[in-house]
């Protein structure tokens, strides 16, 4: 067996068993309540970051406006509770229109 092969199972086997962990001891380990605050906290940061990274940028630079004109669309559909089918093709259709307007 190569490293490689050795290094996708050992990976495997760790994130089976920290998936294993949160239902293995739920219940049994409580977390201060100024814990779970900043838990969700470092939640919510996280996605911003990931929605502005996805949103924002492509190939190292600026993405252009209408991917985040489609990004604003989908998180305002988001916001008002559209159906997830909803929000999707909204954010990709408003991206269309307006890159085929000739909004970069």
């Amino acid at each position: 067996m190569n490293a490689t092969v050795a290094l996708i199972l050992a990976l495997a086997v760790g994130t089976y068993a920290f998936r294993l962990v949160g239902p293995a001891l739920h219940g049994r380990v409580a977390l201060p309540a100024r814990v779970q605050e900043l838990l969700a906290a470092a939640a919510l940061v996280l996605l911003v970051a990931l929605l502005a990274t996805g949103g924002l940028t492509e190939g190292g630079g600026f993405a252009g406006w209408a991917r985040p004109a489609g990004v604003l669309v989908g998180g305002a559909l988001a916001w008002r509770g559209a159906p997830f089918p909803v929000v999707v093709l909204g954010a990709a259709g408003a991206t269309a229109l307006l890159r085929a307007a000739g909004v970069a």
